[in-house]
């Protein structure tokens, strides 16, 4: 009985140490608050991840999009990442205005995530700003983990200031976890 038991404690206390290491490789989202914080001494861009609590494509997105390690180690290395959900009721502070709940019908939406995804508010849509917090572009729908690679690359390395999007991603390639664009 001693041995089973202590089997069963070796084979919980790996478990635990390999799904936390494995955590450690998942996107770190942090609130409007802390990004904006953080912001103040190291102006990295920002990747906001617009969702609400019963959109299926949501948790789809965030299983087979955001869970990918090579994806939250890029995130997490690039960006500050904000989850936000579209239906929050608090007020939240943005560039020197007050953003509130607006009640529709039996639910709502917050006008923060109408104003950052430029009045095309749909679920999921990721919105990335820039070191001024100037929305770059929302990106609206499910993105599957190759095609965010892409999107994140091209925002991050700045390639969108001089490449259209069809020769980036002509020319893209992840050459062992590191992103490039060949010429």
């Amino acid at each position: 009985m001693k041995s089973i038991f202590n089997i069963s404690l070796t084979l919980f206390l790996l478990g635990c140490f390999s799904n936390a290491s494995h955590a450690q490789n998942k996107i770190k989202w942090i609130s409007w608050e802390d990004a904006l914080e953080a912001h103040k001494t190291d102006q990295k861009k920002i990747l906001v991840d617009i969702y609400t609590e019963w959109c299926t494509w949501c948790k789809k997105m965030d299983k087979a999009t955001f869970q990918k390690d090579q994806i939250a180690t890029y995130v997490n290395k690039s960006f500050y990442a904000i989850r936000f959900d579209a239906e929050t009721k608090r007020d939240i502070e943005f560039n020197g205005q007050t953003y509130k709940f607006v009640r529709n019908g039996r639910k709502g939406y917050h006008e923060l995530a109408v104003a950052i995804t430029q009045g095309k508010l749909s679920y999921p849509t990721v919105v990335f700003l820039d070191e001024e917090l100037s929305v770059i572009q929302p990106i609206p729908g499910f993105q599957d983990e190759k095609t965010f690679e892409m999107i994140m690359t091209y925002f991050s390395g700045d390639f969108y200031k001089n490449t259209p999007w069809a020769s980036y991603t002509r020319t893209y390639k992840n050459n062992q976890n590191v992103h490039t664009v060949s010429h």
